[in-house]
């Protein structure tokens, strides 16, 4: 069982919601649509489902073209952000529901509520009705109620953004021992990297319709293939400081000039040697790549410190000299007070190197 799309395209009026993206979603694979709001992920995943027409390209689940099959007919699984459970039923009630059009008996419907009860610890609230649940408890029925049958695959539209964040971390926990279990093709909406990144197997990066990157968490975090990536993925967010290369040291040594007069000397990806003196490019940086030093260091920048967050074991500290907004996280024993001059270096090989267009200069 796979999911492929081939250049599906959504467009309403003028607007073009999705733009011919490219997508495979494997066997027993678990994909997150990730993105701001407006990007596109929902309609994807609304044309995967049916519940939205494509204007080109296809939909291809387990190996056959859907595009003209109603939503009732493409035997996909799709969770909802909004519960949509029925009021008036009790959670053994809801689970079941989906049973009924499969010509199940009673004894089998009986023995999937309990099986999938069991997985989701719901055992000691089949009787309750919706009304009397907790928002945690409401999101095990809806995901239960979508893994109870058995689909071409599992749709799952932001599944915890109704959750505050300690029941998130426990929900993102359940789900995914759940999905472990199943063999089909999941794909997950949503705009919290962090569901994302302890998710998926991998994640598709959206931007404007379309897709920016695919590969897992890891790549993603790590090797970012452009700016809109790198600034999107990350928290606190990487620093993206533009400059001017200058030279090559040596075979991974560069020199960057930083607008206000401060150069760079920091080891880059091999890549680099590509680039052309005087080439415009962005560097990025992630906070926790960088140490504050007291001494000014070549291949660092000097700045005034601005903010200081406390985040517990760690601390947040905002660097601005007017030109850059340099974000720094440190051990909470590292001594940061606003208004004190500090000179940061960028730890070896930890910088990103984007060129005019946005890509990423890497050698892989």
């Amino acid at each position: 069982m796979t999911i492929e799309l081939k250049k599906l395209t959504k467009r309403f009026g003028d607007l073009t919601a999705v733009d011919a993206i490219d997508l495979t979603v494997g066997e027993g694979e678990v994909l997150c649509l990730l993105g701001p709001s407006g990007c596109g992920k929902t309609t994807t995943l609304r044309m995967v489902a049916g519940l939205e027409w494509a204007n080109d390209g296809d939909v291809i689940l387990a190996g056959n073209r859907v595009n003209d099959i109603a939503p009732r007919d493409r035997n996909v699984a799709m969770s909802f952000q909004f519960y949509a459970l029925y009021p008036s039923l009790t959670v053994a009630e809801n689970l079941a529901y989906p049973l009924h059009a499969e010509s199940m008996s009673k004894a089998e419907i009986d023995a999937k509520v309990a099986e999938t009860a069991a997985v989701l610890q719901l055992e000691g609230i089949l009787d309750r009705l919706p009304g009397q649940l907790a928002e945690g408890e409401k999101q095990r029925v809806a995901v239960g109620r979508s893994i109870i049958r058995d689909p071409n695959c599992f749709l799952f539209d932001e599944p915890l953004s109704r959750l505050d964040v300690q029941l998130r971390e426990v929900m993102r926990g359940e789900i995914k021992s759940v999905l472990q279990g199943l063999s089909r093709p999941t794909v997950i909406v949503t705009h919290d990297q962090l569901e994302a990144l302890t998710m998926a197997d991998r994640i598709a990066v959206m931007r404007d319709g379309r897709i920016e990157q695919v590969d897992t968490p890891h790549t993603i975090f790590q090797k970012p293939a452009n700016l809109f990536v790198a600034g999107f993925i990350g928290t606190p967010q990487m620093n993206l400081v533009p400059a001017t290369f200058t030279e090559m040291s040596d075979a991974t040594n560069a020199r960057f000039a930083v607008e206000g007069g401060q150069t760079l000397s920091i080891t880059v990806d091999p890549a680099a040697a590509d680039l052309n003196q005087g080439d415009p490019v962005t560097l990025g940086i992630r906070p926790r790549n960088i140490d504050i030093v007291r001494e000014q260091v070549e291949d660092g920048l000097s700045s005034v410190i601005d903010i200081v967050e406390p985040m517990g074991a760690e601390t947040l500290a905002h660097m601005n000299d007017g030109k850059h907004d340099i974000r720094v996280v440190t051990d909470w024993q590292t001594p940061v007070e606003e208004g004190d001059t500090v000179h940061v270096r960028f730890q070896p090989g930890a910088t990103h190197i984007f060129g005019q267009d946005g890509t990423a200069v890497r050698a892989s």
